[in-house]
């Protein structure tokens, strides 16, 4: 018995960590319109490309001091993944996945449209179940299967709200849902993982800076000192939630994942309307009701499955 509990306890920690992490992502996520929106003189292009540079630069300068005394395997399992084609293959993908989600999202903070890029993420959680249930063949209740249901209406209600197909909203929720099945099936630890997907994207994206710079076109070079050091500190802004959602993915299911992604875009959607004043109208308003009643269905979902199956047990014995 004691040495069951002993096995038990680590993996309850590890859950809740995992939890942690993703809340904090998505929290992050939420707010992150507002220091984007500082930005929204530089080109969408031009920022993902400094995202991606400063990234990898920070990374660089984190990963030895997280290596060093054979942390996350040490730096054997680093040159070791280095060497492995199927690693650079993977983590490739999910490069190329995160840089369509990074450019769709700045669009839309830079074009007046958050509350689309809320959508976005709204959309997103709906993809991540699916994939879930039927590339993973992870299980949802009926009762779960019942929040789905009342979100994609929700969502359904936001789209037809828009009066037009939400292409922005689509091209972030389906980038996104596929990162994080990627990442579901990555084996480096998160932060390790992020410096490859940088990696890959490095040099072309120095190639475009470096590009700009010579015609002078950069706003690193035409900018104040505030803006530079925006700039340089969106790396910082970057890769933090990303290593807690890259945490999370590795311990939570991604059902699961899917359904706490509803806090970042409701943060956007409270940004996009009451900070930046973008037009709130009553349909969207219904919609983001019927969101909000599903995910709070899904979460009581496992305590409603407790009580039926105790009142079941109780009728069974009389």
């Amino acid at each position: 018995m004691d040495s069951s509990a002993k096995t038990a306890a680590p993996s309850l920690l590890d859950l809740r960590f995992g939890f942690f992490c993703a809340i904090a992502a998505h929290t992050l996520w939420g707010l992150f319109p507002i220091y984007w929106r500082q930005l929204g003189h530089v080109d969408a292009t031009e920022l993902v490309w400094h995202r991606i540079v400063w990234s990898f630069l920070m990374l660089c300068l984190i990963i030895p001091f997280v290596l060093r005394k054979g942390n996350l395997g040490g730096y054997q399992a680093f040159v070791t993944a280095v060497r492995t084609p199927k690693v650079w293959a993977i983590y490739s993908l999910a490069a190329v996945m995160i840089a369509i989600n990074w450019l769709a999202f700045l669009w839309a903070v830079q074009n007046n449209r958050v509350l689309e890029a809320s959508l976005g993420y709204y959309i997103n959680p709906l993809m991540n179940v699916m994939l879930g249930v039927i590339v993973l063949g992870e299980k949802l209740g009926r009762i779960q299967w019942l929040a789905v249901a009342v979100a994609a209406v929700g969502v359904l209600v936001m789209s037809i709200a828009g009066g037009s197909v939400p292409w922005v909203s689509l091209a972030m929720a389906s980038s996104f849902a596929f990162y994080g099945l990627i990442k579901k099936k990555t084996q480096l630890p998160a932060i390790v993982g992020l410096w490859f997907e940088m990696a890959v994207l490095f040099l072309p994206a120095f190639f475009m800076i470096a590009s700009r710079a010579t015609t002078g076109d950069s706003a690193m070079i035409a900018s104040n000192m505030t803006v530079k050091l925006m700039l340089i500190g969106g790396g910082l802004v970057t890769i933090t939630p990303l290593m807690l959602f890259a945490a999370a993915v590795r311990r939570v299911n991604l059902s699961t994942i899917g359904i706490l992604q509803y806090i970042g875009p409701t943060l956007q959607f409270i940004v996009g309307a009451f900070v930046f004043g973008e037009p709130l109208d009553g349909w969207r308003i219904i919609g983001f009701g019927f969101v909000w009643i599903g995910l709070v269905i899904f979460l009581v979902s496992p305590t409603l499955r407790m009580r039926l199956a105790s009142k079941q047990v109780s009728l069974s014995r009389n």
